[in-house]
């Protein structure tokens, strides 16, 4: 018979992930919602600004989102000015991603939030690289795109 004590919620790793994202949304809601951004357009933004003018398929592939839920936050984002949508000349199927210059500019309102995530969750900045690296390998592996030996 299994041990029951490994069933308790306080146990489970996939609670105290799913408990830590309810906590990141609720602590960014504040810092974001001044500029009209939800954390998963914040995210967009994010990705955009490591590497602008990607096409919605590489910002989904990026993102882990299909293109279901990634259009409607595109639509608004561009619709608060902060992205262009534009067909690509090479490949007109294709939809190009770009910062306008007000997304440019929110780059530099986003250091003073990174800083204030910072102090909310009391980790030094290594710390936080550290658990996201061990986080995302994590993911990664749930998602079959590694194994445990290549870690």
């Amino acid at each position: 018979m299994a041990d029951d004590a490994n069933l308790a919620l306080d146990r489970q790793l996939c609670f105290a992930i799913y408990s830590a994202a309810h906590a990141f949304n609720r602590t960014y809601k504040p810092l974001l919602d001044p500029y009209g951004l939800t954390y998963p357009q914040y995210l967009v933004l994010l990705s955009l600004w490591q590497d602008d003018g990607k096409t919605v398929k590489a910002l989904g592939e990026a993102l882990h989102l299909d293109s279901g839920t990634l259009s409607p936050l595109l639509k608004r984002l561009e619709a608060s000015g902060y992205i262009a949508r534009t067909r690509d000349r090479v490949d007109e199927r294709q939809v190009l991603i770009t910062l306008t210059p007000k997304g440019r500019k929110m780059k530099d309102e986003a250091h003073g939030i990174l800083m204030q995530i910072g102090r909310a969750a009391g980790c030094a900045a290594d710390d936080l690289h550290q658990l996201g690296a061990s986080l995302q390998a994590l993911a990664d592996r749930l998602r079959g795109q590694q194994t445990p030996d290549t870690v």
